[in-house]
């Protein structure tokens, strides 16, 4: 796998750290759960990825998966969560992250040339990412702290509004357009990330949402883990419009690997074949082109499909797409060659 090391686009492994579930050393010596530790990384190809900031919502999660695996369901947008507890959430995020390079399981990089050069190590490339950005304030001081403490990309909304925009909720069968857009505010934070050269993620925005960073945004249009919705019509997943704006940015899409928004009947299963995938992967590239199609796994964040299980079952993904036709040239884009070609068109290094 040495030959094809993954770069990912969202991964939640920092959400089991602060929860407590695992500690930094625990997730470089090795877990006997989730999705992400050091040891299955190098066994899997799993060069690393974005490593997303992420503040829960209250509630049950096990409760949203029974609901997704009926034929139908519309669950609600969670509550808003204050600024003062995402701000504590956050700010042990960012401790977090470093506590795991100080442990030995990632190498931070703030360049794509520092992914491109950490790929093959034996820590895995870890970009500082902020999943919903409830903490940040409306002046941006923190935003430019965070920038100089390693953030290079940030999400304005999870599944859930926030003062910047209107999350997309979960729900099946529906497109994407379920609401408002962006905010003024929102608005004036696309701006600054643009100054900060911050990537925007557009996963988990609306459809409304997502034409507004397009009408704003000068760099490439990025959703890090989301899927076709011509595939499977959930409303997490991009349109064909979408795609096309995306494509024409020269931006690019990492496939989530969540069971629900693979599934063309949408349920949170994770007992399918490849296959399924390998159909976003060729809508993907048929609508966005060789070069802008990428992984997004959502691994520790998602019920991933249990022909892969973990970040160790990669090989299995490589296995299923060359038997598909894919070469190596195109291996190499997927797996990391179309991620370190958005971060330096995004980055500028």
């Amino acid at each position: 796998m040495t030959k094809f090391p993954v770069f990912d686009g969202h991964n939640d492994l920092v959400l089991r750290l602060l929860r407590g579930d695992v500690t930094a050393e625990q997730v470089t010596e090795g877990l006997h759960d989730g999705h992400i530790d050091k040891p299955r990384a190098q066994s899997g190809g799993f060069g690393g990825g974005m490593f997303a900031i992420f503040v829960p919502s209250p509630g049950n999660k096990a409760v949203r998966h029974e609901e997704m695996i009926k034929p139908a369901y519309d669950i609600p947008l969670p509550e808003i969560v204050s600024e003062v507890e995402a701000l504590d959430w956050t700010d042990r995020g960012f401790a977090a992250l470093e506590d795991l390079e100080t442990a030995g399981a990632v190498r931070l990089c703030r360049t794509a040339a520092e992914v491109e050069t950490a790929l093959p190590a034996p820590e895995m490339a870890a970009v500082m990412h902020i999943e919903g950005a409830e903490a940040v304030d409306r002046e941006f001081e923190r935003l430019h702290t965070w920038h100089a403490r390693g953030l290079r990309s940030l999400g304005p909304v999870w599944s859930r509004d926030t003062v910047w925009g209107h999350g997309v909720p979960f729900r099946y069968p529906s497109d994407p357009d379920t609401g408002p857009g962006l905010t003024e505010a929102g608005k004036a934070l696309i701006r600054e990330c643009n100054q900060l050269k911050i990537l925007v993620d557009l996963s988990h925005l609306n459809e409304k949402g997502v034409d507004d960073v397009a009408r704003i945004t000068d760099a490439p249009l990025v959703a890090t883990h989301s899927n076709a919705w011509a595939v499977c019509p959930h409303s997490r997943n991009l349109t064909d419009r979408q795609l096309d704006m995306i494509r024409d940015s020269d931006g690019m899409v990492g496939i989530n690997f969540a069971s629900a928004f693979l599934r063309p009947d949408g349920r949170m299963d994770a007992e399918f074949e490849l296959d399924i995938m390998l159909q976003h992967f060729d809508h993907l590239v048929q609508r966005l082109g060789e070069d802008r199609v990428g992984l997004g796994s959502d691994f520790d964040g998602a019920l991933v499909p249990a022909p892969i299980g973990d970040c160790s079952g990669l090989p299995a993904l490589v296995e299923a797409l060359r038997s598909h036709g894919v070469d190596d040239g195109l291996m190499a884009k997927i797996t990391h060659g179309n991620w370190l070609r958005v971060l330096r068109k995004t980055w500028g290094a």
